[in-house]
């Protein structure tokens, strides 16, 4: 025989005069929260109680029930309430509505109060904006409802604006498939197929981060130099009904792509193609993206392979592009220089003769069941492909404590999670993994220019610091001298240490970096160098103490310099008032780093950095991208696009800037500064002789 249910009872609920009414010394709430006592007495006189006050009885010394109730739970709403009988808005013996739990129970009033504080959930931000766009649909305006819910009017115009976003972003936002702060910046395009396509590209990748979603959903025309454009090809835009827009008056570099969703689509087309044939190849997953995060390969171990010998073919191919180079550079040893079909030819076969010495590698198809590739595309268009990168829980047990699941490129970031093809169009992180803040805009300002936001600072800063690490293992003199006077401050100043040598490479990560940066020339240079040390290391310890021996000098300079690289720190960053490292020290080290870079020449026009809206000149206010524009070009130049507004004016003053060698502050040179201030204001008078002619 089936046992009943017993029924639960619930407590009774009856108006009780508010002058019978005390709060309890039980109530857990002690901090104030949310809104503020007078913000919730304004909305109960404007629209009454919503939600009944939880009260006990309150019983004498003989356990009595004196008439006098206790609230537990809805202290906020009393105190409300008894605001506004301070306020003769309410009468002292006016009736509340109030759920009894009767005396002597067994539930704690500590019970209730914190149940009804804990157990309530929030509301869910898309279901405001419901509830904010059918209170406009009703007639209320955009100040009433944020009167009636006190918030700023800016915040439910932020709410409202998501009715342009695409209906299914909304269901997968809903669903917990993506943040506010992305669903939101999804809000700045007006076009939902748009809005499906970026969000089909970024939700495949590990950088999701807002900025890059407006960047991608903001980008109206791509340059025909793009590296997604040589790398689809521009008949193949053009022959998928791509529109480009040309400059019939000044040199345009090919011209700008009108349609950059279209060229999207088809690099996706192509990148995809080109992982399923390396899929083929037998390994476990291929990642895929148009370019990772610096340093995204740090937590993978990789597995070796075995360089595949040159074919008859191609030996006799590179001891003829050989013999034409020593004829060619015999023929011409008294010149001054080359001339310029000479000079291309040369660049052709020193390309030719790199293609052929970097052999690719053979693997273990049984190391290769257990890893990986990247496919993304390099700074020039083409593919660039890492294979043989392994997941550390997909290492055997045995080796877990003896492999290095990392690469010596500086980059501190989680593990790749996924296992399937990815397609992504990688900001880079400013990415990167370490932080998720997106890039901060300056405010307009009235009079003057503020310092730069710290954000932007540390990109440029990151770019700065790649560079000088590139040009600092190009150096080994000056690495040398860094590392001597490290070792005399530490042997004189007695600076603390924990090694047996108090001297060490602490390899320092750049997780804030524009998208630019990983296929920036230092960081193929560094990549390209790194690749070439790694492949001549011994494996054993006391093989390499042997090896490292039995080095010449020159050898031996060029692998300590490109050791020391690694910990080239140029970085500025905001330190919190308390953190272990003081602003000061950071000052300090920005001091080091200029010092370093003068001795070296650093030069980040040769290094490849140009501002464009994406890096710079979209990231900071109109002031100063007039000031760089008067400062490469003229006051007249500035003036012309001084009307704009500022996604106008930012792309202009990229096309103006283009080859000015205009750099902001914090990346230039001591001792350089001077040369390319007369180098630009000529460039500049030329530009402006050009146009009045």
């Amino acid at each position: 025989m089936a046992t009943a249910i017993p029924k639960i009872t619930l407590s009774s609920s009856r108006n009780i005069p508010f002058n019978r009414l005390v709060l309890s010394q039980s109530n857990v709430r002690r901090v104030k929260s949310g809104l503020s006592i007078e913000e919730l007495a304004r909305d109960i006189e404007r629209r009454g109680l919503l939600q009944s006050l939880n009260v006990r009885p309150v019983l004498d010394d003989t356990g009595a029930e004196t008439g006098t109730y206790e609230v537990p739970a809805g202290g906020r709403r009393f105190r409300a309430l008894e605001l506004l009988v301070k306020q003769k808005k309410l009468a002292k013996t006016a009736p509340v509505p109030c759920v009894v739990r009767e005396a002597g129970s067994a539930i704690l009033a500590e019970d209730d109060s914190l149940a009804e504080n804990v157990q309530r959930v929030a509301l869910h931000p898309l279901d405001q904006f419901r509830a904010f766009r059918d209170m406009l649909e009703k007639g209320m305006s955009e100040e009433e409802i944020a009167a009636a819910f006190f918030v700023a009017p800016a915040v439910v115009k932020q709410r409202l604006r998501l009715m342009t976003v695409s209906d299914k972003l909304l269901d997968i936002y809903e669903q917990d498939g993506m943040k506010l702060e992305q669903l939101m910046a999804f809000s700045i395009s007006d076009d939902p197929a748009r809005q499906e396509q970026v969000w089909e590209i970024v939700s495949q990748s590990h950088n999701r981060e807002p900025y890059v979603i407006r960047r991608m959903l903001t980008e109206k025309t791509v340059r025909a130099s793009d590296r997604r454009v040589r790398f689809v090809g521009l008949d193949t835009y053009l022959a998928a009904g791509g529109l480009i827009m040309r400059d019939l008056f000044e040199a345009d570099d090919g011209g700008w792509l009108q349609d950059p969703a279209s060229l999207d689509r088809l690099v996706m087309e192509k990148l995809h193609a080109a992982a399923e044939d390396i899929r083929a190849e037998g390994w476990k997953w291929v990642e895929t993206a148009l370019s990772f995060p610096w340093g995204h390969t740090r937590h993978f171990a990789e597995i070796d392979g075995t360089e595949l010998p040159l074919t008859d073919e191609e030996t006799a191919r590179l001891d003829a592009l050989r013999a034409e180079q020593e004829t060619i550079e015999a023929e011409y040893a008294q010149a001054d220089e080359y001339p310029d079909e000479v000079d291309a030819r040369l660049g052709e076969i020193e390309r030719a003769i790199l293609a052929l010495e970097e052999r690719p590698l053979a693997f273990d198809p049984a190391d290769m069941a257990r890893a990986g590739v990247f496919v993304s595309l390099d700074s020039d268009g083409t593919l660039q492909v890492e294979r043989g990168f392994v997941l550390p829980e997909d290492m055997p047990a045995e080796s877990e404590e003896t492999d290095d699941a990392g690469g010596a490129d500086g980059y501190d970031h989680a593990a790749y999670d996924g296992r399937e093809e990815r397609i992504a169009d990688y900001g880079g992180d400013e990415g990167g993994e370490g932080d998720s803040i997106a890039p901060v805009v300056e405010p307009e300002e009235e009079d003057g220019i503020r310092p730069l936001p710290d954000r932007l600072l540390t990109e440029l800063t990151a770019w700065r610091t790649l560079a000088l690490r590139d040009a600092f293992a190009s150096n080994p003199h000056i690495a040398l001298t860094e590392l001597l006077h490290t070792l005399v401050r530490d042997v004189y100043w007695q600076t603390p240490g924990a090694d047996c040598l108090e001297a060490y490479v602490r390899e320092i990560s750049l997780p804030v970096h524009s998208p630019d940066m990983p296929g920036s020339v230092p960081a193929h240079a560094l990549r390209q160098r790194n690749e070439g040390w790694k492949h001549d290391l011994p494996d054993d310890e006391d093989a390499l103490w042997r090896w490292i021996d039995g080095l010449d000098d020159a050898s031996r300079m060029a692998l300590l310099a490109h050791c020391l690289s690694f910990g080239v720190n140029a970085l500025y960053e905001r330190m919190p008032a308390y953190g272990a490292v003081s602003q000061r020290s950071v000052t300090e080290r920005l001091k080091r780093a200029d010092r370093l870079a003068s001795a070296l020449s650093l030069d980040l026009v040769e290094a490849g950095w140009q501002p464009t809206g994406e890096n710079y000149l979209g990231r900071v206010t109109k002031a100063r991208i007039l000031q760089a524009v008067r400062e490469a070009r003229s006051d007249e130049a500035a003036e012309r696009i001084a009307h704009l507004k500022k996604p106008d004016m930012a792309r202009e003053a990229e096309r103006l800037l283009d080859g000015s060698g205009w750099l902001p502050e914090a990346l230039r040179t001591a001792g350089l500064t001077d040369q390319a201030q007369v180098e630009t204001v000529t460039a500049g008078e030329d530009m402006e002789a050009i146009a009045a002619e």
